[in-house]
């Protein structure tokens, strides 16, 4: 019987994704998704809570920063609803950022030792905050009944926002993930970048301060679409308009972009790492 010996060579140049590739390790994904959720609420005292206290500490702090004193207006919501609503997606989306930017050199030991496709790292990374995304979203609920919001029909189209703001994630993850890798200062510029992304987000403001003509710009943010999608899907009202259409192809061209350049870059982790 003939031996089938594998060889693994550097690529050079741009390689392909080999998406088959992640399903084959896909229980390795599952360790690293467990690993995440572990690490994180190893020894702490309130566990899974902090999923919940974060959105809803900075939720209190912008209702009465920017809703009454400030006495921005809120789309008729209330001003709590309306900032926790868009809180629940951001916290999501900068706290998977913050540990995946960080998940290639935290995970050296690894990716210098075996082969495995390394984009299972950021990825591991991101879809383990999805338990705290569902935590924080179940959190809503009563919260929406105390001020009379039951949800309607669209609350079934919530679901493809979550997929928009889970490719977004995941786009932007490799892209720091890679980066990160070769310069380390990626880790401590993360944080910059989510404070200025949240500001350029209608979280503490209502989408419909912009100027009609200035909505489908406002989409080349696709968090613009996802917050706005969180709050028609939970709260009714307006729902994304062409603005959801550019966030779709930013987000789409993120993902792609962002694993293609994982991917380029990856050959070079073990040396640098």
């Amino acid at each position: 019987m003939t031996e089938q010996v594998l060889v693994i060579t550097p690529g050079r140049g741009w390689e392909p994704l080999r998406l088959r590739l992640l399903w084959t390790f896909r229980e390795l994904g599952y360790y690293l998704v467990w690993r995440e959720l572990k690490v994180r609420y190893k020894q702490t005292l309130l566990g899974a809570s902090w999923a919940v206290l974060q959105p809803a500490a900075t939720t209190l702090i912008f209702a009465v920063v920017f809703g009454r004193l400030a006495k921005l207006p809120s789309d008729g919501v209330p001003y709590p609803l309306f900032a926790f609503v868009g809180m629940v997606p951001f916290v999501f989306f900068s706290q998977s950022l913050s540990q995946a930017a960080k998940s290639v050199t935290s995970g050296a030991n690894l990716v210098s030792r075996v082969y495995f496709p390394r984009l299972l790292l950021p990825i591991g990374a991101v879809l383990s905050f999805l338990v705290d995304l569902a935590l924080a979203t179940i959190v809503l609920l009563p919260l929406m009944a105390y001020y009379g919001y039951v949800p309607g029909v669209e609350l079934l189209a919530l679901p493809l926002f979550v997929l928009l703001l889970l490719g977004t994630t995941l786009g932007v993850a490799f892209l720091l993930g890679a980066a990160n890798a070769q310069y380390r200062d990626v880790q401590y510029v993360t944080p910059f970048i989510l404070q200025l992304w949240l500001f350029t987000t209608p979280i503490v403001y209502p989408l419909s301060l912009v100027p009609e003509r200035w909505r489908e710009l406002t989409g080349l943010n696709p968090l613009v679409s996802v917050v706005e999608g969180f709050r028609w899907s939970l709260l009714g009202g307006r729902p994304p308009g062409a603005e959801l259409a550019v966030s779709t192809a930013v987000a789409i061209a993120l993902l792609v972009g962002g694993a293609f350049y994982f991917r380029r870059m990856e050959r070079t982790f073990a040396d640098v790492l």
